[in-house]
This record gives C-alpha cells, sequence and structure tokens, in this order.
C-alpha cells in the first residue's frame, strides 16, 4: 500500500485568491450542459444564518454545488444555466455604502463573476421576472434539493409554489448530471484535500501530544481547533474528542479524562476552498494502551489495513464494508466475544452489534460528499440498493468504486450498554454473541481508526502526510507527553 506523497498546493491551480482558475469553472460547466437536455439549471447559493439575532450568524458556508460550478463563496447570490438560450448569468445585489462601512470593500459581483466565466449578472430582483418569462413559454426549470430554510421559502416565493410543492421542480437528471461530474476529482481537488490533511495531521498531533489525565475534554478540543484554524481554512465538521467513543457522533466536551480511558479523535480540516479532511485516531490517556484496549485496537487496525489494500477500481464499497466486519468479528471471536459460525454471522449481521456505522463515504468538498444530492444517489446505484440491516442500513457507500474517487476508510468497535441490554434483552444473535463476555466490556467505550484513499488505475493510496496509528507509533507520542 502506497502512501501518497503530500504536495504543497500551488499556483499553477488557483489562480484567483480562494479559487481555481477561470478556465476550471467554465469546463466545468460545460461538462455539466453536456449532460443535460434543455431547461433553465438553477443553483442556490447560500445566505447567512442568524445564530441568536439576524446580525449575528453562524460562520457562513456556500452550497458545493454552487462552490464547484461557479467558485463564488459569497453570500446571496443564485445561479442559472439556461440551457435553451445558452446563457449563463449570476443574480445578485451589489454592496450598499452601509454594507461597506460594516463588511469593508470588495470586489464587485460582476468583477468576482468575470473570474469565473461569467460575463451576464443581474439584480436579484430580475430572476422572478426571467422565471416567469420562462413559464410563459413552457419551458423546464430544474432545482437541487433545497436543505436550507431560507432557500426553501426564497424557491417558494420565486416558483409560486409551496414548501413541499418544491419537490416537483427537484431534477433528477440535474442532480444525477452534477453527481456525475463531482464524483471523479480533479488533480487540483486532490491538492487541496492533501493541503487539508496536512493541518489535520496538526491536529491529530496536538491532541496526541497534548492529552493528559485530569484535562478537560474540551481543553484538548481547543487545541484541535486551533490548529485547524491555523491551517488557514476551518474545522471540515464539528469536532468528535471524547473520552465516550461508544456514541458515534459524540459532540460533548465535558468530560475528565482519567487515567485508563481511551480518547476518540474524530476531526479534520477544511481549506481555504472548503475541501475537507477526514480522520479519526484513537490513543490511550495513560502512556500505554492496557492489554485489553491493545487488543480490541490491534482488530481495528487490521480491519482498516486490510480494507485499504484491497481498494481498487471494479471493487463494490459493500464488498469492503463486509471485509471489515469480517476481520472484526473473526478477532472478536479469538477473544471470545464471539461464537459460531462466522459466514453465519455474517449472514444474520450480528456484527451490527460492535459495528454498527459504515466503513466509509465519499469525501471531497463536502465530508459525506454530495449528501445533500442525496446518500443512496451518491452511493449506491440500480444495481447495489441500500441493505435494511441494522448496521449495514448505515453504510453511506456501497456502489462499485472507480478511478478518482477519493473514500474514507474507518472501520470501529464499540461497547455501547443501551445496544448490548436491549439486543441481550431480545436473544438477538445469541447463537453468535457471548453476552457473559461481552458484559466485561461495557465500560470500554470505542476504537476508530480512519484514512482517506484516492482510488487510482493500480490500487489506492492514502492521502495527506503519515498520521501515526500502530500501536508502537502511539504509544511512543504518548510516553512524551
Amino acid at each position: 500500500m502506497k502512501q501518497y506523497v503530500a504536495k504543497t498546493v500551488t499556483s499553477r491551480y488557483i489562480k484567483k485568491e480562494g479559487m481555481f482558475s477561470k478556465e476550471t469553472y467554465i469546463e466545468r460547466r460545460n461538462a455539466l450542459k453536456r449532460k443535460i437536455n434543455g431547461g433553465l439549471l438553477l443553483f442556490m447559493g447560500n445566505e447567512y444564518v442568524g445564530m441568536n439575532c439576524a446580525d449575528n450568524t453562524y460562520r457562513f458556508r456556500q452550497d458545493s454545488s454552487f462552490l464547484y460550478f461557479f467558485g463564488l463563496d459569497q453570500s446571496g447570490l443564485v445561479a442559472l444555466i439556461d440551457l435553451d438560450e445558452d446563457r449563463e448569468i449570476i443574480f445578485g445585489d451589489e454592496m450598499s455604502v452601509e454594507y461597506i462601512v460594516w463588511m469593508g470593500s470588495q470586489k464587485t459581483i460582476k468583477d468576482k463573476s468575470a473570474d469565473v466565466g461569467i460575463l451576464d449578472t443581474r439584480p436579484k430582483e430580475q430572476l422572478k421576472d426571467y422565471i416567469q418569462e420562462a413559464w410563459q413559454n413552457n419551458r423546464i426549470i430544474r432545482i437541487l434539493p433545497p436543505y436550507r430554510d431560507a432557500n426553501k421559502i426564497y424557491l417558494a416565493d420565486l416558483l409560486n409554489s409551496s414548501i413541499k410543492g418544491l419537490a416537483e421542480y427537484v431534477s433528477e437528471p440535474f442532480i444525477n448530471s452534477i453527481i456525475a461530474c463531482r464524483l471523479i476529482k480533479e488533480d487540483q481537488e486532490i491538492e487541496q484535500m492533501e493541503a487539508a490533511l496536512v493541518t489535520t495531521k496538526n491536529m491529530h498531533m496536538a491532541a496526541m501530544q497534548s492529552a493528559k489525565p485530569g484535562m478537560k475534554e474540551y481543553e484538548l478540543t481547543a487545541k484541535v481547533r486551533a490548529k485547524a484554524l491555523a491551517g488557514g481554512g476551518d474545522l471540515a465538521y464539528p469536532i468528535i474528542l471524547t473520552v465516550d467513543g461508544q456514541t458515534l457522533h459524540n459532540h460533548y466536551h465535558g468530560n475528565t479524562m482519567e487515567d485508563g480511558q481511551l480518547v476518540l479523535g474524530d476531526y479534520g480540516a477544511a481549506t481555504a476552498m472548503h475541501y475537507a479532511g477526514d480522520i479519526t485516531r484513537t490513543f490511550p490517556v495513560s502512556k500505554t494502551f492496557t492489554k485489553r484496549q491493545r487488543e480490541i485496537y490491534a482488530i481495528v487496525l487490521k480491519a482498516e489495513k486490510d480494507v485499504i489494500a484491497a481498494l481498487k477500481p471494479g471493487v463494490k464499497f459493500l464488498d469492503m464494508h463486509l471485509l471489515a466486519a469480517r476481520i472484526i468479528m473473526e478477532g472478536l471471536q479469538k477473544l471470545g466475544l464471539v461464537r459460531g459460525d462466522i459466514n453465519a454471522a455474517m449472514e444474520a449481521g450480528a456484527y451490527g452489534l460492535f459495528f454498527p456505522h459504515g466503513v466509509g463515504h465519499m469525501i471531497g468538498l463536502d465530508v459525506h460528499d454530495m449528501e445533500d444530492l442525496g446518500e443512496d444517489r451518491v452511493g449506491y446505484s440500480e444495481n447495489i440498493k441500500r441493505s435494511k440491516l441494522f448496521g449495514l442500513r448505515s453504510l453511506r457507500l456501497a456502489k462499485v468504486l472507480e478511478v478518482g474517487h477519493v473514500v474514507t476508510v474507518e472501520p470501529g468497535i464499540y461497547f455501547i450498554p443501551e445496544l448490548i441490554a436491549q439486543w441481550q434483552k431480545e436473544g438477538r444473535h445469541e447463537e453468535f454473541i457471548n453476552y457473559e463476555k461481552v458484559a466485561e466490556y461495557i465500560d470500554f467505550s470505542g476504537i476508530r481508526i480512519e484514512d482517506n484513499c484516492l482510488i487510482t488505475a493500480d490500487g489506492a493510496q492514502v492521502l495527506g502526510p503519515y498520521i501515526p496509528k500502530e500501536i508502537e507509533e502511539v504509544e511512543e507520542i504518548r510516553t512524551k507527553a
């Protein structure tokens, strides 16, 4: 398995601050236009969202498809591609003097749009007239699934619809064409993800080097967040840093870390252009792992490394999930937590008790790439449908891998007291699960290990600089902490 050689992001791709070259965006839009037969394509940019009042806002995050095709990281914009008239228009209102007083001088929308190859800019109020004229000529209006309430309300007014009625304008050809464009990552996108992972390594090293018994989780979280900001971007998603690693998406940071516990850290940086890194490492609060922690960690690490080694074009990611699950079950069987025929246990889905989430997902501009367009559309296909089996149904990506896909690989083992109690009470999979032995691990928490991988012509490469994950490497760092 090759480690991708981290490179510095260079100016050969980034021609304007925070943007790729004009030609990049022009070609991306042309590729999209070649996939759809007629109509108006509406791209809703995002607005600022008030946190506790209108002027105290959450950090602005532009819509990812808007960024991908138009590159403008600014609120209040709508982009339109008119396939019938061969027009590309940015609708938005130029800054008033009052705005400049509070927010500072910026380039005009007209100038920013020219930087991405669009010369037609119009005030936002003119969009409704454009839509009305399109209706009068019986033209097709296509939108993407809106996920922000402000955009839902705006679209409902724009299209003379109820919010529920917007579903009739959501276009499957539009959605599927965007997914086809964004799935295969360009070299310049890989460079951005590499840059995100350089910062992400700094975040994880800061945690492993700084954690001490008696420290609050939020103290360690602050050090991690500082590294993300110091990298020139921000977080790709809310930090998971917890001694309660059995809770998969645990954003509570109020626990005191104590000797004998594990810290599960799942976090990543986003670059200024919003490309994401997503890495998980698990390490002991103490200087070394306990024997039990070491045994479980070794199983998870084997699952992660074996899956990465098996990645290649033409492989179903569903099979990668099942490979990880099998390695986990075989490892737990050796420890006495699992019994019986492993093939039968796999068929029944008994692994879901210990491994209730998917082994990975697509990653790019979004940490769960294009999730807003529909997880099944992105991660599944006509021939591969989502399972209803517990654990397996949480797999975000199952379809066949192609060169240029970037995926996470993140197996884990968890001991979730509530889930164990429920399954044991129901007698679920008791022929495969030794509940008496499992009870000895009830306060274990959880372990997850995760890396980001680019699918190449002959296999896969782990992106970013190497982040220590071998037991001896982690313990060496912790010993020096």
